[in-house]
């Protein structure tokens, strides 16, 4: 069944969420995840959580993909490069 990553990235460094940006969609489709939504102006509607300055959603196959493609030693790099632009929260569904 296809699962969904969300992320809000509260990003502060500009230069390294680009660089994993122009890598993010590889290393989705490595494990056959895909990019469903990106929005550089999320809009809050609700709640009392900071609003990020990007959000996305992510589509893998099933559970099993989604955290093989978090937890790939791999994609170390890649990964650094997200959590070195800032900070983010990441749920999957």
């Amino acid at each position: 069944m296809t699962v969904h990553i969300v992320a809000y990235l509260y990003v502060t460094n500009i230069d390294m969420i680009t660089a994993y940006r122009s890598k993010a969609g590889d290393a989705l489709a490595k494990h056959g995840g895909s990019v469903v939504q990106v929005s550089a102006v999320p809009l809050q509607l609700e709640g009392k959580i900071e609003a990020p300055t990007q959000a996305v959603i992510a589509a893998f196959p099933d559970r099993e993909a989604a955290l093989a493609w978090y937890n790939d030693p791999d994609l170390e790099e890649t990964h650094a490069l997200r959590t070195g632009s800032g900070s983010s929260n990441i749920m999957l569904f």
